[in-house]
């Protein structure tokens, strides 16, 4: 069973494979063709499925992708597209973010994946993106576990890091030099800091919902104060290359899993920031299929 599964996995790349045949002596002491056995091996695309020196790899998102509770929503696509509503939901009575606090395995699984997820894409951020560089005080609205300040604090120690989210996140959250955990709700306020960091959290959530978030945050901002926003941006028309099939899959994810959640365009990403009463949106560089914006007062 395991050379059917390792075979699968060669015959997309993901392993090598070769082969060798073993010979065998008759009772006349003649040679004769043997077993054929196939040998396999780590392919260059193993590598991201095996922890760096970090312990950090894309395994725990293929794994919160394929666990049951994912799964399971996907089932209820065909009554969401006939009847309405989200399908998460439907299959499991509670949003995907109420869900994580009735099910500590499930919450471990997340946590791990969105762990991975964040070290991956902010080391790129913090090589390329400059924005960080003179702010005193960031709020990290929906920052989990706090990694993402972790990871900005070290680079930049003067910035005093504030990681807001749930209670049930937040009583798995390590303590990080420079970062404090903060509880509360994003929907009923944001803490006030010179700037403020919006992660992969605006996909989660529909249009109302996403501009309830960002009038929050405009409100905790003082003047002349931003938004940074890393967002994936889905391209207008149904493209073919390899980043626009990504997103666009992500995208569905979205549709199934999230309450309201959507990737979205630039226009539309414009649209919100103008809505919410943001002058503008600052689109100031791209790392691993996001962007990160700036949506300044």
């Amino acid at each position: 069973m395991v050379d059917r599964i390792l075979r699968l996995l060669a015959s997309y790349s993901m392993l090598t494979c070769t082969t060798t045949t073993t010979t065998t002596l008759n009772p006349n002491h003649e040679e004769e063709n043997g077993v054929i056995q196939r040998l396999y091996g780590l392919a260059p695309s193993s590598k991201y499925f095996l922890c760096d020196y970090d312990g950090i790899c894309l395994t725990p998102t293929v794994h919160l992708f394929n666990d049951k509770v994912f799964m399971d929503s996907c089932y209820a696509l065909k009554d969401a597209v006939l009847e309405g509503g989200i399908p998460f939901n439907k299959v499991h009575g509670v949003h995907a973010f109420e869900y994580p606090a009735k099910d500590p395995r499930f919450n471990l699984v997340f946590n791990k994946a969105m762990t991975s997820h964040t070290t991956l894409v902010m080391k790129f951020v913090l090589d390329k993106y400059k924005g960080f560089e003179g702010i005193k005080e960031l709020v990290d609205v929906g920052g989990g576990l706090g990694l993402t300040l972790k990871m900005i604090t070290s680079q930049y120690p003067t910035i005093k890091g504030i990681n807001f989210d749930l209670p049930h996140v937040l009583q798995h959250a390590p303590p990080y030099p420079g970062v404090q955990h903060l509880p509360g709700d994003m929907f009923e306020g944001v803490p006030k800091g010179e700037a403020i960091l919006l992660k992969c959290i605006l996909h989660d959530w529909s249009e109302d919902e996403s501009l309830k978030i960002l009038k929050n945050c405009y409100a905790a901002l003082p003047d002349h104060g931003k938004v940074m926003v890393i967002e994936l941006i889905v391209p207008e028309a149904a493209e073919t290359n390899a980043a626009a099939r990504s997103i666009i899959q992500i995208d569905l994810v979205m549709m199934t899993q999230n309450p309201g959640g959507k990737e979205r365009t630039k226009l539309e990403f414009e649209s919100l920031a103008k809505r919410a009463g943001f002058a503008g949106v600052r689109y100031e560089c791209y790392v691993c299929n996001y962007w990160v914006m700036e949506f300044y007062k």
